[in-house]
């Protein structure tokens, strides 16, 4: 979700004349913030405090803080940083450029963070960071109340978009060449309540399964007690959504659940992965999981690993507990010591690893389907492999075999995998018998947006075709 609403971010500042920087000092920095960790805020301070030099050397330069911690903080930003131009909040995105503009013109700092939300953000401009394949959000808030989470209290009760102006959007994407979307929400399966359709999602999912061009579907995050078998059948049913499901588990107590005020339990969980597999026994499911919460025992804790071994995920995006102001959590008595906490953390990724590395093992001899990434892995130097995604969302190193095609961001492979580790499967084809091309839309789309970027006329010598933005290069911290 903050990734799409930084691409909104960048739609607008580009619709108002701003250009990418080079790689020089740029006029422009926004921050977009996320709160759910506590080391957020570390971050962005620590980020304010290393540019207020920069700017102090650079006249005219603005900065710009936006998203969770804008909205949570307000005041305190601009009290810890006063050299801050502009604070929005999670409701007012589009309001940036005005702030920025004010803010010029008035010589000082402008502020405005609103309580709901002004207009969706999927009518703004998007500069998108990828041809091939896009995020739609399909609804923004929450209406859940877990302790442990401020998101509610910072993005405001759920608020769902038609499917009329969902499918159109996704047309659109299509027709820019775009051959794989992500639908975004915080519970993307409760999607529909607000305008009384329970079974909205599912009928959502299916719809998409008719869109020409459309060859990969994704979402993210449903939570697990709106998660209901009609989802799991359009799924099934639908080929063009992936079989691959993100189910945050966040913990396998199920006094912790209580405490978090969850609304499920494990044996729920469980049976829900169940049926998942009984529909698409090859389906990759990844988690969220959070150790450490206040009062969490070591019963429950070996509860969680206890879930987590019978789960087999395919990944976990494991956390310590944080405590947020503002959230019932952090009024709850036993908070845990921070060492317990890491002990108890190294134990759980430990675990998963094992998992992942056991699971991603069993893909060895197998074909899969990749679609290539414009990103490569670290060692793609060394190693000359190019990288992508499989159907179920694996990342898969691959090597493209002497005298075969390469290629493109959003051309599709289909590869053996020869070798596994826990964090990504490696194709090594033995030859171009091994190795199967396909060509897509997605590919003559990327092949179009970089002839376009090397394209674009420079103007006269010396000349400057908008306000750059961008993060500038900082003085390396003592």
């Amino acid at each position: 979700m903050n990734v799409h609403d930084s691409e909104r971010i960048s739609g607008l500042l580009e619709g108002a004349g701003y250009t990418p920087s080079d790689g020089g000092q740029p006029d422009l920095v926004v921050f977009n913030t996320c709160a759910v960790r506590e080391n957020a805020d570390n971050k962005l301070y620590g980020n304010l405090g290393l540019l207020a030099p920069v700017k102090e050397k650079r006249p005219g330069m603005q900065i710009a803080v936006g998203g969770c911690l804008a909205q949570k903080d307000r005041d305190t930003i601009l009290r810890k940083a006063p050299w801050v131009d502009a604070v929005f909040g999670t409701h007012n995105i589009g309001s940036l450029p005005a702030l920025l503009e004010r803010a010029r013109h008035n010589a000082k700092a402008e502020l405005e963070i609103l309580e709901s939300l002004d207009v969706f953000p999927s009518t703004l401009p998007t500069k998108r960071d990828s041809v091939y394949s896009g995020w739609v959000s399909i609804s923004v808030g929450c209406n859940n109340t877990c302790t442990f989470c401020i998101v509610p209290s910072l993005r405001g009760k759920e608020r769902d978009r038609r499917p009329g102006e969902i499918l159109a959007e996704i047309r659109a994407l299509v027709e820019d060449g775009a051959i794989e979307v992500t639908l975004l929400g915080q519970n993307v399966n409760s999607y529909g309540v607000e305008f009384g359709d329970r079974g909205a999602f599912a009928k959502l999912l299916r719809a998409c399964g008719d869109i020409e061009g459309l060859e990969r579907v994704r979402f993210t995050s449903p939570h697990p007690a709106a998660f209901t078998d009609d989802v799991t059948e359009a799924m099934a049913e639908t080929p063009n959504v992936m079989p691959q499901l993100h189910m945050p588990l966040q913990s396998g107590s199920d006094k912790v659940l209580k405490d978090m005020r969850r609304s499920y339990r494990s044996k729920k969980f469980l049976g829900i992965l169940d049926r998942v597999r009984e529909r698409m026994p090859h389906a990759a499911i990844s988690t969220d999981i959070i150790v450490g919460f206040p009062g969490e025992t070591e019963e429950d804790f070996a509860a969680t690993l206890d879930v987590v071994e019978r789960a087999r995920f395919a990944t976990a995006f494991t956390f310590q507990y944080s405590k947020r102001p503002g959230t019932p959590a952090a009024e709850l008595a036993d908070q845990l010591p921070k060492a317990v906490v890491q002990e108890r953390y190294e134990r759980l990724t430990a675990l998963q690893d094992r998992i992942a590395a056991e699971e991603n093992a069993k893909q060895v001899g197998t074909t899969v389907e990749v679609m290539v990434t414009a990103a490569s892995g670290r060692k793609s130097g060394e190693t000359g492999r190019l990288s992508g995604r499989a159907r179920d969302q694996r990342l898969v190193h691959f090597s493209v075999p002497d005298g075969a095609p390469v290629p493109r961001p959003g051309d599709l492979v289909t590869v053996p995998v020869t070798a596994a580790a826990a964090f990504h499967l490696i194709s090594d084809p033995a030859g171009p018998a091994d190795y199967s091309l396909r060509r897509s839309r997605a590919g003559e789309a990327w092949d179009r947006s970089q002839a376009e970027s090397c394209g674009v006329p420079a103007g006269p010598a010396g000349a400057r075709t908008g306000v750059s933005l961008g993060m500038p290069a900082l003085p390396p911290r003592s």
